[in-house]
């Protein structure tokens, strides 16, 4: 078994349900769901209102969008920095075996019939649309109640969302639908409205597809230290030392370096966490440690780390 599979699977008595809930828990952290290309993202605010699903799984909702995951063995977190230019960011990719993770992989649009899975019970009766990105491991959805536009994408279904003229498009982002984004072990859902064309959406809940990211049929960023044979279908962003929930500059918060440095050291690669260690000791690197991406990644993110904390 290659270094990196053992490693990850380690990991498999660790509490990964008690890490989750704790981080649905925490206001200042955000979710994504999806695909290189195709996202979903969930993040609230501080004081907003908040329910939890009604059948035990882990998430909550609010009247903008919707968490839910489940647990199973075959869960694996991944922890891991990534340096550029001006600071770093910091994630928990949530992974599957690649043959635990598949799901519709379906490349025409097409009607999966009422979504009794839905977070909230009141959107249980509403009918989801795969839109039909072929994406490995999740299924991009929308939910609709509204009857014409069931009528005008049941008209459309069995055509590829993205070909030229296909009057689903405008149909979807004129009637802002929920977004539905699932995969083996949970989903995302987004109920706030598609921003017109340049808009932004903010840092709630929100989705977007990219098409020209899609062609590449990546499964998740080349920047991401994934094990070989296994597939990232969601990820979570702890509270960020150096930025608030919006993405903006804040004071180093040297309790949230300190949580996230914990989560690195129960689900990241042993090899990047020592690399990381020696930076912030401030010692020298054992040059035959520092091989590849990933390690110049994360020795970059060590270093930005140390600026911001004035050493």
């Amino acid at each position: 078994m290659p270094l990196a599979l053992e490693l990850m699977a380690g990991q498999a008595g660790r509490p990964v349900e008690a890490m989750l809930r704790a981080q649905v828990d925490d206001p200042n952290c955000s979710w994504s769901l999806g695909s290189y290309g195709a996202v979903a993202v969930f993040g609230r605010a501080p004081d907003e209102p908040v329910w939890c699903p009604d059948d035990g799984r882990i998430g909550l909702a609010t009247d903008r969008g919707a968490l839910a995951l489940s647990q199973s063995p075959d869960l694996r977190p991944v922890a891991y920095e990534t340096g550029f230019a001006g600071g770093w960011s910091q994630a928990v990719a949530l992974c599957l075996p690649v043959a635990a993770s598949a799901m519709g992989r379906r490349t025409v649009l097409t009607e999966l019939g009422p979504d009794t899975a839905a977070v909230r019970p009141q959107d249980r009766a509403g009918i989801l649309f795969d839109l039909g990105l072929g994406l490995e491991a999740v299924d991009a959805c929308v939910r609709v109640t509204d009857s014409n536009l069931i009528a005008g994408l049941r008209g459309a279904c069995g055509r590829p969302l993205l070909e030229p003229g296909n009057p689903a498009v405008p149909a979807v982002m004129a009637s802002s639908p929920h977004r539905v984004f699932i995969a083996c072990l949970g989903r995302i859902e987004v109920y706030s409205a598609v921003p017109a064309a340049g808009g932004n959406a903010g840092s709630g809940p929100h989705s977007h597809i990219l098409p020209k990211l899609l062609r590449l049929r990546r499964t998740h960023a080349a920047t991401a230290p994934i094990p070989r044979g296994w597939v990232p279908f969601a990820t979570l962003h702890p509270a960020h030392p150096g930025k608030d929930a919006a993405g903006r500059p804040m004071p180093f918060d040297a309790a949230r370096h300190a949580a996230f440095g914990r989560l690195l050291d129960a689900w990241g690669d042993p090899i990047l966490v020592g690399l990381r260690r020696v930076i912030m000791r401030g010692e020298a690197l054992n040059p035959a440690l520092v091989d590849g991406r990933f390690a110049r990644l994360a020795i970059r993110a060590a270093r930005a780390q140390r600026a911001a904390m004035g050493r």
